[in-house]
């Protein structure tokens, strides 16, 4: 396998850790409607998004370097092959996000407690996060999901449009700028052009989750804290999300090529 380079691992190590971040984000809703502190659980939510979304932009260079390194003979195969390791590697990244929820909600709920204690000191909480006490105590809080886990939760309840809406942003927002980056190869004369567009997709795609999937959820978490609603639906309709999230990047597998060449279609009406 000659495109499994070091810097690919390295760039796909990377993804990982981002997807892993935004599926735990997920948790941070349920941690703030189980402790009754969603406005301290926001601050907490926002943070990490802001982290991943950082993360994301660094990534990019260095996957763009993928396309400048890349052989001239083969550069196409070369390069398509590493960028289908690197979306795999979001694959990976979520599924792991989806081990660790449990342990993670039990953390965050812990953690948002301490931010509101603490008046809201993001820097203060992180500090003393990683103070050998507080990492004894979350080691205890260790802990794989079960079939208990999901006890209760009717998942008839949850909605399809939502699911699947999620599902599509995530394969867009996953191969956004990899495709971009790619129909730079399959239209070299309007590079620019396409490389350029991956700011405008990822922002689409961001809006999109915004608008249509993050409301729905901030409201049923509210409504549990309220007493409206049931903690159940809510674990509920974050786990179906969380897997909606996961056919997502598989979806960027199959998205990933045909976007690329819509991509470097589309660049032709910018140029004229």
């Amino acid at each position: 396998m000659e495109f499994l380079t070091g810097k690919v691992l390295y760039i796909a190590l990377f993804i990982l850790i981002i997807h892993s971040i935004e599926t735990l984000a997920y948790a941070v809703r349920l941690s703030g409607a189980r402790v009754k502190l969603i406005a301290s659980a926001l601050s907490l939510f926002n943070m990490m998004v802001i982290v991943s979304r950082l993360s994301n932009m660094m990534q990019q260079p260095f996957t763009g370097g993928l396309v400048d390194s890349a052989p001239k003979e083969n550069a196409l195969l070369v390069v398509e092959n590493q960028y289908r390791f690197i979306i795999g590697a979001s694959t990976v990244g979520t599924i792991i996000g989806i081990l660790l929820l449990p342990t993670f909600v039990a953390l965050f709920s812990r953690g948002i407690i301490h931010l509101s204690k603490q008046g809201g000191s993001v820097p203060s909480l992180i500090q003393k996060g990683f103070t050998l006490q507080y990492i004894r105590r979350g080691i205890n809080h260790i802990s794989m999901p079960s079939s208990t886990y999901i006890k209760g939760i009717n998942f008839k309840k949850i909605p399809k449009r939502l699911f699947f809406i999620n599902m599509m942003i995530t394969a867009v927002y996953t191969i956004g700028v990899l495709s971009a980056l790619y129909a730079s190869l399959i239209a070299p004369e309007r590079a620019a052009s396409t490389i350029m567009a991956s700011g405008l997709i990822n922002g689409i795609a961001t809006i999109l989750l915004t608008v249509f999937v993050d409301p729905k959820i901030s409201v049923m978490a509210d409504d549990v804290v309220n007493g409206k609603g049931n903690y159940a639906d809510l674990k509920g309709i974050s786990i179906m999300m969380i897997f909606s999230r996961l056919l997502g990047t598989i979806l960027a597998q199959f998205l990933f090529i045909p976007g690329a060449h819509y991509i470097a279609w589309a660049s032709k009406f910018f140029t004229e």
